[in-house]
């Protein structure tokens, strides 16, 4: 059997979705780097520079938590300037919707 017929018989609906012409997904993020940690647990989770990111209202305020998280170390120098060309090309809300006060307490609780 070739792979890609067993593809299709293993997973008829993905074919389908796939072959749709109509079928869009919409992308409302991008990371450049890939996510550290192990995922938005309240136990044990410490926060990635995206997620301060995603914290912020304004532009300023992004560009002034990736300078500060560069001076202390955290960042390379490298990441910085990634992260400075996503905001000017993507804006701050390519790295995720905004995170509310309280973000992390209201999904501690499903």
């Amino acid at each position: 059997m070739e792979p890609d017929e067993e593809f299709r018989r293993k997973f008829p609906h993905l074919v389908k979705e796939i072959e749709d012409r109509k079928a869009t997904v919409r992308i409302n993020s991008v990371r450049t780097e890939p996510a550290e940690g192990g995922g938005e647990t309240l136990s044990g989770y410490i926060p990635d520079v995206v997620d301060f990111l995603r914290r912020c209202e304004k532009l300023k305020d992004a560009l002034e938590i990736i300078g500060f998280l560069e001076k202390r170390g955290e960042l390379s120098f490298e990441q910085a300037v990634r992260l400075r060309a996503q905001l000017k090309t993507h804006g701050l809300r390519s790295f995720g919707s905004r995170k509310e006060i309280g973000y992390y307490e209201r999904r501690g609780k499903r």
